[in-house]
């Protein structure tokens, strides 16, 4: 404006509006700025050319002209559309209003936009009429966008502050709460009213904390996470990280900036990991079972007092240790494996009773039982381990097993049938007795008896359910004086008694019972035995009577009555003595003392006296009684009368003595017969001979004599017939063989046989020198239910032997004869050596 003053006008001054349009066009340009200027009806006049290059345009100052403004259009800056007739120009030219600062959005032709800080003026001629005016207008585009970057990061920091998720409050150089952000009030609780204006030293619960972070902050030292605590408004305490700076303008402190982190359920869970942990220490120390913790390899990192009593070691000792070291070589590898697992995740847990072994060697049981802990991601930290001493356990145990056993295997010995049931009444145990007894196995869990069926006494049919031990189960009672009858798979029947007796636990709840099968077979057979008994001794005819020790009559039979003519109530009580003659009362006491030594007398020939005075030949047998405990309590006494007997022995013993008389005489008759016959030349040793042969049968028949021709033993019949033969016969006949009893016939003809083999061996054989001998062996086969008799005679260290030139008497006695006669096969056999002869001859 002071350059359009400059220019003077001739006779009138000139407007401001005058002088603008009447200076050169190219005056405008040299304002450093958009300029442009309207007349007093808005056309545009005069624009330089920096207002063309911001609108983009160089709008015509001639028809058609444009009014108010060069833009293509105009904006206000909220982008609202602003007209032309209606932009501040357009209301300086109108209204004369001036604008100051106003800003606008210009739009060019190509559509791009810029804001234009504008000053408008209207100009005025001499009188005050408006003449026009002047729009002093500047891109201010470049601004604007930094205004606009500034008012979104001031809108930002407003966001971040107030909306922060962790608490802030600015606090001035005195202390005072200048402002505090959502997240600060929520924490504490407090409204802004309530916390904002007053003094930070307020709100904390420690004021030396305080004091320490304003001295920090005063002297511009940082806090980062300094903690604190906070006083809330319910009176609660916060506990905070705070980390602040100070704001110095100029060397001056101004405030701080506090962010405050609220750490109180960090603290609380630590207050409560800390308590716990506390606890759990105490858990640990107090506890009287082992605790203790592991690493994966099984190295002890925490012992307690307890773990340490029961290993005998001390903490330190364990805590240099790994839990195998310590285990019972015997049980490491169960134990390890077990571990190994749990370490790589296959199991969370694991039980296991082990044996651990002390310092002292003394070997404690342990049930361990051990159990993982793990990080978040499921890796293996640690193992807790917790034990439990069970060695007294453990020997209870072995010592109730021990007894349970003895116990079974007591009822295993015990002869009568035994099984135990549970309360269900299923089987849980049975002895051999009772396999034996049932005739069969039965199974564990088979209900209610052991047996196949059952009857009753009577013979029908028990059903198990029904049976003594049921009723004792399901009555919960003993039960006695039953009997049953116990039938086999094959079909045998035992009688027997029950004794089902329930079992109880300490509290008194049945827990099953145990039954005894008492085999009362031999009972009914020892009945019906003693009364069959009893049947023989009433109606035998031979007197039994039984007596004490003491020789006191006991019992009587009806043969006794007749035999010795007392009835049984005149002699029972009486000593036996009354039937001894008086010349034999020294039997009696020898008897009753071999019977108290147990000793059987067998049966013995004597006389006793009747009652009418009669003495009568009797057999006695006398045999111990016994108790039920084996004791001798007596002893029974059978008589039988052998009268009839002994006159018949007699009379058979003359019969044969006069037969032997008359054979004798006959021999002799036939020996003088041929010694007159035989009488002459050569007679005499063919008579000798005969005299011999006639002699060895004589004495056979003497043996059989004296033997009453009911046989005659073997060797007696041999020493008969060689003893006068044979000159020392005990050292030159070896005799051996059993005894045997022959048969009369076989009798006489082996005695004929020995006479002539011992003989020749006399006349040839081993007894001509002297050093020879004769054996002679014999025994008994059995084949085809007939027993054979096989006698070898042999001839040792005699001559040797030529075989006979001519057969004998002898040889055909011995080889034809001996053989029909006996039925059997005869060798006769001469050999060099001796000679040697066998028989084979059925006994029968």
């Amino acid at each position: 404006m002071s350059n359009v003053e400059e220019f003077p006008l001739t006779g009138r001054v000139l407007t401001e509006y005058e002088a603008l349009i009447t200076s050169a066009p190219t005056a405008l340009d040299a304002i450093p700025g958009a300029v442009y200027v309207c007349d007093h009806e808005g056309w545009l006049v005069r624009y330089n050319a920096e207002a063309a290059e911001l609108w983009g345009r160089q709008p015509s100052l001639s028809a058609p002209r444009e009014r108010f403004c060069g833009s293509e259009r105009l904006f206000l800056p909220d982008g609202a559309l602003l007209e032309h007739q209606d932009c501040p120009m357009a209301k300086a030219v109108k209204n004369g209003v001036s604008t100051r600062n106003a800003e606008v959005i210009i739009e060019r032709p190509d559509g791009s936009r810029i804001f234009a800080l504008v000053n408008i003026r209207p100009l005025r001629d001499h009188r005050g009429e408006i003449q026009g005016a002047i729009n002093c207008f500047q891109d201010i585009s470049q601004q604007k966008r930094i205004e606009a970057e500034v008012i979104r990061k001031s809108k930002d920091l407003e966001d971040f502050f107030e909306n922060s998720a962790i608490g802030l409050h600015i606090v001035s150089a005195a202390g005072i709460i200048l402002r505090a952000n959502k997240a600060e009030l929520e924490l504490l609780g407090y409204t802004a009213d309530e916390y904002v204006g007053r003094h930070i030293a307020e709100f904390h619960a420690d004021p030396p904390v305080i004091g320490d972070i304003l001295d920090r902050l005063s002297c511009g030292k940082k806090l980062d996470r300094y903690p604190a605590r906070l006083r809330a408004r319910d009176g609660s305490i916060k506990h905070v990280l705070i980390t602040s700076n100070s704001r110095f303008d100029d060397g001056k402190f101004v405030n701080t900036r506090c962010f405050t982190t609220d750490v109180t359920s960090l603290y609380e869970s630590e207050d409560a990991r800390r308590e716990s942990e506390e606890r759990l220490s105490a858990t640990y120390q107090a506890a009287t079972i082992g605790i203790a913790e592991s690493d994966a390899n099984g190295r002890l990192l925490r012992v307690n007092d307890a773990f340490c009593t029961m290993l005998g070691r001390s903490r330190e000792q364990l805590l240099t240790m790994t839990f195998l070291d310590y285990t019972h070589e015997d049980d490491r590898g169960e134990e390890a494996r077990s571990y190994a697992r749990q370490v790589n995740g296959e199991i969370d847990t694991y039980a296991i009773r082990k044996r651990a072994v002390k310092p002292d060697g003394t070997v404690v049981y342990l049930d361990v039982y051990s159990s993982t802990v793990r990080d978040h991601v499921g890796r293996f930290r640690y193992g807790v381990r917790v034990l439990l001493d069970v060695t007294d356990a453990k020997h209870m145990d072995d010592r109730l097993r021990e007894s349970e056993q003895h116990m079974r295997d007591l009822l295993e010995a015990l002869p009568a049938a035994v099984y135990t049931t549970d309360a269900e009444g299923r089987i849980t145990f049975f002895n051999k007795a009772a396999v034996e007894m049932a005739g069969r196995t039965p199974q564990i869990g088979d209900k209610w008896c052991v047996t196949w069926r059952l009857y009753r006494p009577d013979g029908t049919y028990l059903p198990h359910d029904q049976c003594p031990m049921a009723v004792a189960l399901k009555e919960d009672r003993p039960v006695r004086g039953e009997q049953a009858v116990a039938e086999r798979p094959d079909g045998t029947r035992v009688p027997f008694i029950p004794y089902p007796t329930p079992l109880h636990d300490v509290a008194g709840n049945l827990v099953g019972a145990v039954n005894m099968l008492v085999d009362i077979s031999d009972r009914e057979k020892a009945a019906e035995y003693a009364e069959r008994l009893a049947a023989i001794v009433r109606f035998s005819d031979d007197a039994i009577v039984s007596k004490d020790t003491q020789g006191i009559i006991q019992t009587w039979n009806r043969g006794a009555e007749r035999l010795f003519g007392y009835s049984a109530e005149e002699v029972i009580g009486k000593p036996i003595n009354i039937l001894i003659p008086p010349d034999r009362q020294d039997e009696e006491p020898g008897i009753l003392e071999r019977i108290r030594r147990d000793e059987h007398i067998d049966h013995y020939e004597t006389v006793r006296i009747r009652k009418d005075g009669t003495v009568i030949d009797v057999s006695l047998t006398v045999s111990p009684l016994k108790d039920a405990r084996g004791r001798v309590v007596g002893a029974s006494k059978i008589a039988r009368d052998i009268t009839e007997r002994r006159r018949s022995e007699e009379h058979r013993k003359l019969l044969i003595n006069e037969l032997n008389h008359r054979v004798k005489n006959t021999l002799a008759t036939v020996q003088s017969l041929a010694a007159q016959t035989f009488r002459g030349v050569n007679a005499s040793q063919d008579f000798g001979r005969f005299q011999s042969r006639l002699v060895a049968l004589a004495r056979a028949h003497d043996v059989l004599t004296r033997e009453s021709w009911q046989g005659a033993d073997l060797q007696e019949v041999l020493h008969a017939t060689i003893n006068p033969i044979c000159v020392e016969p005990q050292q030159r006949v070896e005799a051996s063989g059993p005894p045997i009893r022959l048969r009369p016939k076989m009798a006489l003809a082996l005695s004929m046989a020995f006479h002539e083999l011992c003989t020749n061996a006399a006349k040839y054989g081993a007894l001509t020198n002297d050093g020879g001998l004769i054996k002679v062996s014999w025994h008994v086969s059995d084949s085809e239910s007939v027993s054979h008799l096989h006698l070898q005679w042999e001839e040792i260290g005699g001559p040797s032997v030529k075989v006979p030139a001519r057969t004998g008497f002898g040889t055909r006695l011995l080889e034809r004869a001996l053989a029909r006669e006996l039925g059997g096969k005869v060798d006769l056999v001469f050999a060099p050596n001796g000679v040697r002869f066998h028989i084979e001859a059925p006994l029968a």
